[in-house]
């Protein structure tokens, strides 16, 4: 698909991610309702919604909030979370790294987990060329939208959600959603099945350190057997190198 304008880029962009927000509104309002419950005020649910902008990390966040963690806990769960984000902004910087900063910054705030699939698949077919910008900003503002009306929605609604819509469901469900298309490698099914079988493990540590120890144990675990593998791939190479000679 060729696009006429950066308009257009921007009205495509914004089209195609539109279907994705309905994944995202349980999450929203599952957030506004617990941080309500909680007792927060709007002021402060919608200002941690603006600053996290990362559904999984926020639902993280209030649970250990809820659960009476350390804040140090807190913190590091949060920045555990979100790594997959540096990985994302290194796949994604050979296309957009001719941005000037005022450009690229209100773009990496706005980076989400299916603005970087669409964005991808878009840019390896070749398609966006110089309008790259402008289909990732209509995508990823669509979903920021998403996101933030469904956090406020919760907050409006509150108790008033019927709990036979069973929105707690969609948590794990969504988790499931973003984990299975993820796992393409042997490093990241290790990584998946490390962090499951800790999460089980540790699940009465005190204040909720059992998230942060699957996390780690997940990161650490992939990063392990990836290392391993690039050193097996070496070796094979070398090996052939020396027969070949």
């Amino acid at each position: 698909m060729s696009y006429r304008s950066g308009a257009h880029a921007f009205m495509h962009g914004a089209h195609t991610a539109s279907p994705f927000t309905t994944g995202v509104i349980p999450f929203g309002l599952i957030a506004g309702v617990s941080a309500a419950g909680m007792g927060m005020s709007l002021t402060t649910i919608m200002g941690m919604t603006l600053l996290f902008y990362s559904g999984s990390a926020q639902i993280a966040v209030l649970q250990l909030l809820q659960n009476g963690a350390l804040p140090v806990t807190m913190v590091i769960t949060a920045l555990v979370i979100n790594l997959r984000f540096l990985m994302y902004s290194a796949s994604l910087a050979p296309h957009l790294h001719h941005l000037p900063r005022h450009k690229t910054w209100p773009l990496s705030y706005l980076l989400a987990d299916q603005v970087f699939a669409l964005f991808s698949l878009r840019s390896a077919s070749g398609e966006l060329g110089r309008y790259a910008f402008h289909y990732y900003l209509g995508a990823a503002i669509t979903m920021w939208l998403g996101w933030t009306l469904a956090v406020l929605a919760g907050v409006i609604l509150g108790a008033r959600i019927p709990e036979a819509w069973s929105l707690g469901f969609a948590i794990p469900l969504s988790f499931l959603a973003l984990l299975i298309p993820s796992i393409r490698s042997a490093a990241t099914l290790c990584a998946a099945v490390a962090g499951g079988t800790l999460a089980v493990l540790a699940v009465d540590l005190p204040y909720n350190l059992g998230m942060l120890t699957a996390s780690l144990g997940g990161v650490i675990t992939g990063l392990t057997v990836e290392h391993l593998r690039k050193n097996l791939d070496t070796a094979r190479g070398n090996d052939a190198e020396q027969e070949a000679s």
